[in-house]
């Protein structure tokens, strides 16, 4: 996807390096990764991401640097068994791939893509599938121009997690989180805590009490609010504004016997029956960093409508993939 790899593209944009773009814009059959995925290829030989998770990336960088050194963009056909020795078996993901291999968007489409990432906005980007591969942006997918077939990507705002105490779990929740997109906010009205200095610069820390923050700034289905604080005064207060806002996950931080005496506290709440405590899956972990393994396992699989147990007993679909569309 674009913004797997858009902080890659900006750099080198920046730093006056082309970029050149595979997207995986179509395929016959099933694979390791989603229509969309994308991989960047910056002229210095760096790279990120991929379309197949492994099979093909070697064929597509090579197609990439011919596009940097001055080739024309192009939608490569790529079949992972093709590749192989007679006595190899073929793989699973064997179908033929469509990689529409191309440079990077000009600055203006750039900059409209990299300001609302970094505002958190939404934005809707289409490249052409025709030469000559024209790329377009606009706020929501039905308005961009339709007078070509292309393929289209809504890139939505982040996932919001809410973390109602700056403690040292929280610290390591927020910093985990990175990787995942999500926008993190820790919220605590304890000075000492918000000035701890030990929450990373990716999450916003603020210094109020984390209900009254939450009336502020509702929630949506595909947010969530964690409490971490240890103290009833701050997690009941929030447990009660996030049951009664629009978050689709609510959990609470706690053994068995906090969260026993957090439910005869808290008797009574609507939405009470929502609230997932003690917080996180059975992971088994016991160290802060497999506790915040175990909490964000649990925000990602309810975010995704999952009960979050394991692959091999599960016959759902293994990925659940966003909006990418081809029209025209």
């Amino acid at each position: 996807m674009l913004r797997e790899v858009w902080s890659f593209v900006d750099a080198h944009r920046r730093a006056g390096r082309p970029v050149a773009l595979a997207r995986l814009v179509a395929r016959d059959g099933p694979g390791a990764r989603p229509l969309g995925s994308t991989m960047a290829i910056a002229a210095d030989g760096t790279w990120r991401g991929s379309v197949s998770g492994g099979c093909v990336e070697a064929i597509v960088v090579e197609a990439a640097r011919a596009v940097l050194a001055g080739a024309a963009a192009h939608v490569l056909p790529v079949t992972p068994g093709e590749f192989l020795l007679p006595w190899e078996d073929v793989p699973a993901c064997s179908a033929t791939m469509q990689v529409l291999v191309l440079p990077a968007p000009p600055p203006p489409v750039h900059d409209a893509i990299t300001m609302a990432l970094r505002q958190d906005r939404p934005v809707a980007v289409g490249v052409g599938l025709q030469p000559p591969y024209r790329w377009s942006v606009a706020p929501t997918t039905d308005q961009l121009p339709g007078d070509q077939p292309a393929y289209v990507e809504a890139l939505p705002r982040r996932r919001r997690l809410v973390l109602a105490g700056a403690t040292d779990l929280a610290a390591v929740v927020a910093t985990l989180a990175e990787p995942l997109d999500l926008a993190v906010s820790v919220i605590d009205p304890r000075p000492g805590h918000v000035g701890s200095g030990a929450l990373p610069a990716s999450a916003g820390v603020v210094r109020a009490w984390p209900d009254e923050w939450l009336t502020r700034h509702p929630l949506g289905p595909g947010d969530a609010v964690v409490t971490l604080s240890h103290d009833p005064r701050i997690d009941d207060r929030t447990i009660r504004a996030a049951l009664a806002g629009g978050a689709g996950h609510v959990a609470a931080l706690g053994s068995r016997a906090t969260h026993a005496q957090r439910l005869r506290r808290l008797a009574g709440t609507p939405g009470l029956d929502r609230l997932a405590g003690p917080a996180g899956l059975d992971l088994g972990g016991a160290s802060l960093a497999e506790a915040a393994l175990s909490i964000l396992a649990e925000v990602v699989a309810a975010g995704n409508g999952r009960a979050g147990g394991r692959l091999r007993d599960s016959r759902l679909p293994i990925g659940v993939h966003p909006a990418t569309t081809a029209h025209g």
